[in-house]
């Protein structure tokens, strides 16, 4: 995998089965880019938890990630080419994620445009919203952060969250620091520009 581009970091939400926009809109890149990045593919099962509202749904995420992890390798996704994992297995990513929240400004958060979007959909209100769901962008620059990704792919509706994963890396790494070494993170966060 060193004579590879950069790192590509990626990932899915086991929410239910893979449906054609999910092979034409990621699944598809995903198997192409393996050949030359060093791919990093991810069932994202806590980002799963900040919009699942039932029980049954909660229940039904430990089927959907071993459904989702075949489907993948039928699709064409070669573990020998990429690192296929599930988020929750590596417990480094929660302990990013508190660290980074504690020093992530809500004001931040509650601007951006796709969290407005969804509570919208889930029909509630700033109120009502629960801290996973504003927080999810933290979660996503924590998985960045922790895997080094070169290049992120995501959908229009998830730039906003890499904005703010690179505002939040060169923040976060300036207060904790003073400063030193916020350029060499932000470059091996993949949030340059």
């Amino acid at each position: 995998m060193t004579d590879k581009k950069g790192r590509v970091l990626s990932g899915m939400r086991p929410t239910g089965r893979l449906h054609l926009g999910n092979y034409l809109g990621a699944l598809m890149n995903w198997v192409e880019l393996q050949n030359e990045y060093e791919c990093y593919y991810c069932v994202v099962d806590i980002h799963a938890l900040t919009t699942l509202q039932s029980p049954d749904e909660v229940k039904n995420i430990q089927p959907n990630i071993r459904e989702m992890v075949l489907d993948w390798l039928a699709a064409g996704l070669d573990p020998e080419s990429s690192v296929i994992f599930v988020q929750s297995h590596v417990p480094e990513v929660l302990t990013l994620h508190a660290l980074l929240s504690m020093i992530t400004p809500m004001g931040w958060l509650m601007r951006v445009p796709t969290f407005k979007e969804k509570i919208r959909q889930m029909q509630q209100t700033d109120e009502s919203v629960n801290y996973g769901l504003v927080g999810y962008p933290v979660l996503q620059t924590a998985d960045i952060i922790l895997y080094k990704g070169d290049t992120v792919p995501v959908g229009e509706d998830q730039l906003p969250h890499l904005e703010l994963a690179r505002e939040n890396v060169t923040d976060a790494v300036s207060e904790l620091t003073g400063g030193i070494g916020a350029d060499v993170v932000v470059e091996a966060a993949g949030l340059h520009e």
